[in-house]
């Protein structure tokens, strides 16, 4: 009796798993493009952001986490992405294509600042940029602003061409930056000061085996950029849920994660300064 109680309900089942899933089909995607977030559990944190957005945009919501802004911008400009966390650099070089969606608030501002760090404790003779001739030096990726563009200006400025280093290279993440200067793979690296301290903050051991001996003045944050046309309403959507990430408990508990105060609307003027960069590092290329 049982048994055919249950046979004779497996029909109704199937129904409403397809029914499931055709209601989770109909839901609007937005798929968000990053490079690693400085967390040991990036996996389940994006998972758990993604439910957050998903669960106040009405939209299915997911990250994916790339080594390189080029391969992001690569996939938001083929279609593959709508939206992406990007640093300001590749936002100015691309504006004409795309949206600013939200700027990350840190330490009550919209701002950051790029470091020279070199190893701790002893002292490799490097106290600045005039420091570098033929020394090697780790940058983080072409397309950073504190971790390639100001580093090429402040090269100029000390009178040094990439040439006079020993040796520049791509680390590929401002993480990989310290640990690559932390084991002395580099003598000095360039890396975003966030990220640096946040790395600092979580006890991580490339940022307590190095320090900085630089500190550039403010540049706006990298930000959260939609391509343009890609969303329709659901940008707007999406970036009240992001303004409001502050505002309730679990919101907090991801902006905690991220050492994050919140996010919010900025005009494109606060890239003015690294738009002025793109241009003298395009004239001097």
């Amino acid at each position: 009796m049982r048994r055919r109680t249950l046979l004779q309900a497996l029909p109704a089942l199937a129904g409403w798993t397809s029914l499931d899933a055709s209601r989770a089909a109909e839901r609007p995607r937005i798929r968000i493009g990053l490079t690693a977030v400085i967390l040991a559990d990036q996996v389940a944190f994006l998972s758990r952001w993604g439910d957050y957005l998903s669960s106040r945009t009405g939209a299915s919501v997911t990250f994916s986490a790339r080594e390189s802004y080029q391969e992001i911008l690569d996939l938001l400009f083929s279609g593959q992405l709508e939206a992406a966390w990007i640093c300001g650099y590749p936002y100015v070089l691309q504006q004409t294509r795309l949206e600013l969606l939200a700027v990350p608030i840190y330490e009550d501002k919209p701002l950051y600042r790029s470091y020279l760090i070199r190893p701790a404790s002893k002292s490799n003779g490097i106290e600045g940029w005039t420091d570098l001739k033929g020394r090697v030096l780790a940058y983080s990726d072409p397309l950073s602003n504190s971790g390639w563009l100001v580093p090429q200006a402040q090269l100029r400025a000390a009178g040094l061409l990439p040439r006079d280093l020993r040796r520049g290279f791509f680390a590929h993440g401002h993480r990989n930056v310290a640990e690559a200067v932390a084991a002395r793979l580099a003598d000095a690296g360039c890396i975003d000061g966030y990220v640096w301290e946040t790395m600092r903050r979580q006890k991580m051991t490339a940022a307590e085996r190095t320090e900085v001996v630089w500190r550039s003045e403010p540049y706006g944050f990298p930000p959260l950029v939609v391509r343009k046309g890609a969303l329709g309403e659901l940008t707007q959507q999406l970036r009240l849920s992001l303004l409001a990430m502050s505002q309730d408990v679990e919101g907090q508990g991801l902006l905690q994660a991220l050492n994050l105060d919140g996010f919010a609307q900025e005009p494109g003027g606060i890239f003015a300064s690294i738009e002025k960069l793109a241009a003298e590092q395009a004239r001097v290329s």
